[in-house]
């Protein structure tokens, strides 16, 4: 038998990131997952969160079987078949009807900064579309941000990144901040999490939090 797809950098920040999950969702809901990747983050938390649905996504064909046979193997019930979603499209998914349900939350984890920069306006666009009137936007990953120094880990992940392709790097936090305001999306939380990353929460409105105001 194939091994199952795995991420070490997903196995090993799961964890953190479903404890914060506790305590941001409330007891039940459904989810839609942008760029599952592996499936381990939608097996995972739906394992830890049994009152949500999690419908993983992922923009590569060739990833969903990966998912699919791992939600197989976690022999969960409240994880959806994957699906191919292309943020850039209109309406989500890529392939298929629209999503015909608003979701009570859209979770999109390390993929900013290896999509180029439209990607993140397409991102918040289709939250703002498909988000329930109280949902909210969960994204994950590192951030430049102004006045904060940049890790040097970070600095030398942003360098391998450009070097790899000139539309990646790790986005300013500010200009994500402007691109969801555009959307109809605020910054509702800054998280900060372990290796330099960021949980940020975005939710509908206009009034929301400066991004360099609040230190949690």
């Amino acid at each position: 038998m194939n091994p199952l797809p795995f991420s070490p950098a997903a196995e090993r920040n799961q964890a953190p990131i479903l404890e914060r999950l506790r305590q941001l969702l409330p007891e039940r809901g459904t989810a839609l997952e942008i760029a599952s990747g592996t499936g381990q983050h939608a097996v995972c938390f739906a394992d830890g969160l049994p009152g949500w649905c999690w419908q993983p996504t992922d923009f590569d064909a060739a990833a969903l079987p990966g998912i699919a046979a791992r939600i197989a193997a976690a022999g969960l019930g409240n994880v959806r078949p994957p699906l191919r979603l292309d943020v850039m499209a209109a309406p989500w998914p890529a392939d298929g009807p629209p999503f015909a349900e608003p979701f009570d939350a859209v979770y999109c984890a390390n993929m900013l900064h290896i999509a180029p920069w439209g990607s993140c306006a397409a991102l918040m666009q289709g939250a703002a579309r498909h988000l329930a009137p109280a949902g909210v936007l969960v994204t994950y990953g590192p951030y430049l941000e102004d006045d904060v120094p940049t890790s040097p880990g970070n600095q030398a992940f942003d360098q391998s990144l450009r070097e790899r392709n000139p539309d990646w790097g790790l986005r300013r936090l500010a200009d994500v901040v402007q691109t969801a305001r555009q959307a109809g999306l605020a910054l509702l939380q800054r998280n900060t999490m372990p290796a330099n990353n960021l949980l940020l929460v975005w939710g509908r409105g206009t009034i929301g939090i400066d991004a360099a105001s609040i230190r949690t």
